[in-house]
């Protein structure tokens, strides 16, 4: 599947603010300053491409948190369906509803046939794009990208 970003390296990543399954409000300012952000869009909790993809991020996020980064997962999919996600493969991360796909609109992560993308963003602490990746079905690739993205921001 062929994705079309409209961010590129360079670019102010969009600001928005998006409900958690945490149940609290995201804005990606308020990481401004303060952390990197790994911002992923995947298609739908439960699949199994999604599946492994989480579980891969969460594997590695204490290499995340090290490197001073936050890993925010966004999808349409409901929060119900997003804690249930996170509770049955005890994900420590937050994952975003994009409900009407405005957001993943916004940063380009749609697909062929307005599918969405599988597509992730390293951006930094002034809110600057400085990676894209977009792969549907080299889900571990996603996660070897922006660890060696966050290492060379160090």
């Amino acid at each position: 599947m062929v994705v079309r970003l409209r961010l590129r390296v360079g670019d102010e990543a969009p600001d928005f603010t998006l409900p958690s399954h945490t149940g609290e409000e995201v804005t990606l300012s308020q990481f401004r300053g303060v952390s990197n952000v790994v911002l992923y869009f995947y298609p739908r909790d439960g699949t199994a491409g999604c599946t492994k993809q989480a579980c891969s991020f969460r594997d590695s996020y204490e290499a995340f948190q090290e490197l001073g980064a936050e890993v925010i997962g966004v999808s349409s999919d409901s929060l119900v369906a997003h804690r249930e996600f996170a509770a049955a493969h005890l994900l420590p991360f937050r994952l975003l509803s994009d409900a009407d796909n405005r957001v993943r609109k916004m940063y380009g992560a749609i697909g062929a046939l307005n599918m969405p993308g599988r597509v992730t963003f390293v951006i930094d602490k002034r809110g600057v794009v400085q990676h894209t990746f977009s792969s549907q079905l080299r889900v571990n690739k996603h996660i070897d990208e922006a660890l060696k993205i966050l290492k060379g921001l160090r």
